[in-house]
């Protein structure tokens, strides 16, 4: 999967943590950085998939 050069998950997870407040064990940066990156690949396959502008919005599904 393409990795976004611009994308620093390491940097994402120390602003996000302190954003939220929330203390990061230095043990788990690594495997958090890690889902980031999967992540961002992820996004990255979805927000380049073209779309046409004419294209309607599909309906909300209910159970």
């Amino acid at each position: 999967m393409p990795e976004t050069s611009s994308f620093d998950p390491e940097a994402y997870a120390a602003a996000a943590s302190a954003l939220l407040a929330l203390e990061l064990d230095p043990a788990w940066v690594p495997t958090i950085a890690a889902n980031l990156r999967v992540l961002a690949a992820a996004a990255e396959l979805v927000s380049g998939f073209p779309l046409p502008d004419e294209l309607d919005a599909a309906p909300r599904f209910e159970a």
